[in-house]
C-alpha cells in the first residue's frame, strides 16, 4: 500500500512538471524591426532650385503683376525678358529674370545710346586756330541748374482727402490707408506714366500703379472705378480714379511709394498736414 503511494505520488509529480506553464517570447521588438525593414525610407523634401541675382522664384499665390510691383517693373518688362506669351500664366516654382538681361557680347554702343532716347551726333571739323590769334576770353561756366528734389515733399502731393487710418509698418503694411467716402477723387500724387490698371494683385482690389521718372512708383489700391489706361501719361493733381472698397473691409485709399523695388514710407514724401 505505502508503494503505491509512493509510485502515485512520483507519477503526479512527473506530470506537474511536464504541464507547467509556456515560457514567454517578447516578440515586439522583432515585430517592430520587422515592420521598420519592410517601411520604406522617407524620401527627403527636395531643395529649393538656386536662384540667381536678378532673378525671382514664384510662390503660391504671386501673379506677373505682384512679382513686377515687387521688383519695380512694368510687367510688359518681365513677360518679354521671360518670353511669356501669357502674362497670366506662371506657376509656383518658376524662376523668373526680374532685370534687364545684359545686352549680348559686341552690340553697338549706338543702339543701346538711341534706345534710351539720346541722339546721336558726328563730330563736327574745326579748322584749327592761328597761332596768333588771341586767346580766347575764358568765359563763366553757366551755373548748373538746381539738382531736382528727388521725389520729396515738394514733388508729391497728397492723393485723397482723409485721416490716415494705419501707417507704413512693414512688411505687414508697404504703404498707408487713407480714410474716405465712395467716390472721393483718387489723384496722381506726381507726374508719371500709368504702368498697371486692374485686380490682377490679391488683396488691393481695383489698382493704379503710376511710374515716375524720378525712378519712384507710386499705387492706389481699393479703387471703386479708374479713370485711366495704361502707357497714359499722367500729370501731378490729376483724377485717376474713384474711392471705393474693392477687396477691403471699409471704403479706403491704399497709398503705397516705392523707391524701385523698396516699399518706403510714404510719409516721409508727403506735404505734413
Amino acid at each position: 500500500m505505502m508503494r503505491a503511494l509512493a509510485l502515485m505520488t512520483v507519477l503526479l509529480a512527473g506530470c506537474a512538471s511536464q504541464h507547467g506553464p509556456a515560457p514567454v517570447v517578447d516578440r515586439s521588438g522583432a515585430a517592430r524591426t520587422s515592420a521598420a525593414a519592410a517601411a520604406p525610407p522617407a524620401a527627403a523634401p527636395a531643395p529649393s532650385p538656386a536662384v540667381p541675382e536678378g532673378h525671382y522664384l514664384v510662390k503660391k499665390g504671386d501673379t506677373l503683376y505682384s512679382v513686377a510691383l515687387e521688383n519695380g517693373a512694368d510687367y510688359r518688362e518681365l513677360a518679354q525678358w521671360n518670353s511669356l506669351d501669357d502674362p497670366t500664366r506662371i506657376r509656383v516654382g518658376q524662376v523668373l529674370r526680374v532685370t534687364p538681361p545684359a545686352p549680348a557680347p559686341g552690340a553697338p554702343v549706338v543702339g543701346r545710346i538711341a534706345a534710351r532716347g539720346v541722339e546721336s551726333r558726328p563730330l563736327e571739323s574745326r579748322p584749327l586756330e592761328s597761332a596768333a590769334a588771341p586767346p580766347a576770353v575764358a568765359q563763366k561756366p553757366a551755373a548748373a541748374p538746381a539738382a531736382k528734389e528727388a521725389a520729396g515733399a515738394a514733388e508729391f502731393i497728397w492723393p485723397a482727402k482723409g485721416k490716415v487710418l494705419s501707417k507704413f509698418a512693414e512688411p505687414r503694411s508697404k504703404g498707408i490707408d487713407i480714410d474716405g467716402k465712395p467716390g472721393d477723387p483718387i489723384l496722381a500724387a506726381a507726374a508719371g506714366r500709368v504702368t498697371y490698371t486692374g485686380s490682377g494683385i490679391p488683396g488691393l482690389g481695383k489698382l493704379v500703379v503710376i511710374k515716375h521718372d524720378s525712378g519712384f512708383i507710386t499705387v492706389y489700391a481699393h479703387n471703386r472705378d479708374i479713370m485711366v489706361k495704361e502707357q497714359q501719361a499722367v500729370s501731378r493733381g490729376q483724377k485717376i480714379a474713384e474711392l471705393g472698397s474693392s477687396d477691403a473691409e471699409r471704403p479706403k485709399l491704399h497709398f503705397q511709394i516705392r523707391k524701385g523695388s523698396a516699399a518706403v514710407d510714404p510719409l516721409r514724401y508727403l506735404p505734413a498736414l
